[in-house]
């Protein structure tokens, strides 16, 4: 008898974790089959670089507006519901952004959008987690692997679309069509139940009652988010940065400054590959203060002996520092004794977003004054932060 109440939930926890990467990689998917279409939608709506970048900021400025709002929802319907009806309106969003006759529905619809992923971030990550839980070991991490898969194949499909001479609103609406369908054919494998799972206390964690308590949790909490939010501001600086500087001041060609970026993603996405395995083995703690460190030292001597191969390297050796970091946070911020379900996920992810708001124009402003090379000290100086504060991160669980 014993066997079988042990036995019998592994084939659902197997179906729960398939929905749960068809949700990660359909939300990837989605924002991926715009983002090759926006030369073409600042054409068609004849607006200026300024104008072009105020409208394109509504998607984060929507995702930390809906973003903690995110919690409530999940507790009341559920994390696997409020994730496919996100998906829905997230591809409601990006369709009319896409169709959009003037600058400010463009940027409306982007604010749609960007509320409509934040809540479904928030949303399939709490279900992760708690299919993680079912399976004893880290999972969480190849779950953000696939979501770097569904981006690649949104930018794909973008691509053959305008290969083909599609229209925005006809690739757009098949985009949408399949992605959302797959969301929902997804939803009827989720794990059933409320998201009530009590919180995984950790040894440090114990006896957090009373005032005492709740401030050491409240610390815990930020420097969850810190973590994350270093994670992310690595993730940005390749994304706005890394071609520029190859370009500018290593004098590398289109082609090549183009390796910044793709090493840096590269490398992220095999540090989510393998990343759960480093946390079972090794314990989030161990893996974040050496992603950290990895980061802190390769760019670094990137930066301060500048050549092409070694800030390629770099770059790549920061993807790979951070890979797991959010998940981590994530994990550590959803399992905080004393909150209520999701709360702890939501404050970490809608505080994430404002690292990827905020990162460019410091970067920016520091690099106007002293050179974008300085301006990047930020990647190993979030290295450094990591490692500062990756005890709050759980370590390697004894075993018996």
């Amino acid at each position: 008898m014993t066997v079988d109440i042990e036995t019998r939930p592994l084939p659902a926890a197997r179906h729960a974790r398939a929905a749960v990467a068809v949700l990660f990689f359909t939300n990837g998917a989605l924002f991926a089959n715009l983002l090759p279409r926006y030369p073409q939608i600042k054409e068609d709506l004849a607006i200026g670089n300024g104008a072009y970048g105020l409208a394109v900021a509504a998607f984060p400025a929507g995702a930390i507006t809906a973003g903690l709002a995110a919690g409530v929802l999940v507790r009341r319907m559920g994390s696997a519901r409020v994730a496919v009806l996100g998906t829905l309106l997230t591809g409601a969003g990006i369709l009319a952004a896409g169709l959009a006759p003037s600058v400010a529905l463009f940027a409306t619809a982007l604010f749609l959008a960007g509320a409509m992923d934040a809540l479904t971030d928030v949303a399939q990550n709490a279900h992760g987690l708690r299919v993680q839980r079912l399976y004893g070991r880290s999972i969480l991490n190849s779950f953000h692997a696939i979501w770097s898969i569904g981006a690649v194949t949104g930018g794909l499909m973008a691509a053959g679309a305008m290969s083909l001479g599609l229209s925005l609103g006809v690739h757009l609406a098949v985009a949408a069509v399949v992605l959302v369908a797959a969301a929902g054919a997804a939803l009827r494998f989720c794990l059933p139940g409320p998201e009530n799972e009590p919180a995984e206390a950790g040894p440090e964690q114990h006896g957090t009652e009373g005032a005492h308590g709740t401030s050491r949790v409240g610390l815990v909490l930020a420097a969850l988010v810190l973590i994350a939010t270093a994670g992310t501001l690595v993730e940005d600086a390749g994304n706005s940065w890394a071609a520029l500087y190859l370009s500018d001041a290593l004098h590398a060609s289109a082609a090549l400054a183009a390796w910044g970026f793709i090493a840096l993603v590269g490398a992220q996405f095999i540090g989510r590959i393998i990343g759960d395995r480093l946390v079972d083995r090794f314990g989030q703690r161990a893996v974040a203060r050496s992603g950290g460190l990895i980061t802190a030292v390769g760019m670094g001597l990137a930066l301060a002996v500048p050549t092409l191969p070694g800030t390629v390297l770099g770059f790549a050796l920061a993807g790979f520092g951070v890979a797991t970091l959010v998940p981590a946070a994530m994990h550590e911020a959803d399992a905080l004794p004393g909150l209520k379900p999701g709360s702890g996920l939501t404050i970490v992810s809608w505080l994430m977003r404002l690292g990827f708001l905020l990162s460019p124009p410091i970067v920016g402003q520091v690099a106007d004054a002293a050179g974008l090379r300085t301006g990047l000290l930020v990647i190993p100086a979030a290295g450094v932060l990591v490692v500062l504060l990756a005890g709050v991160l759980r370590a390697r669980p004894r075993r018996d």
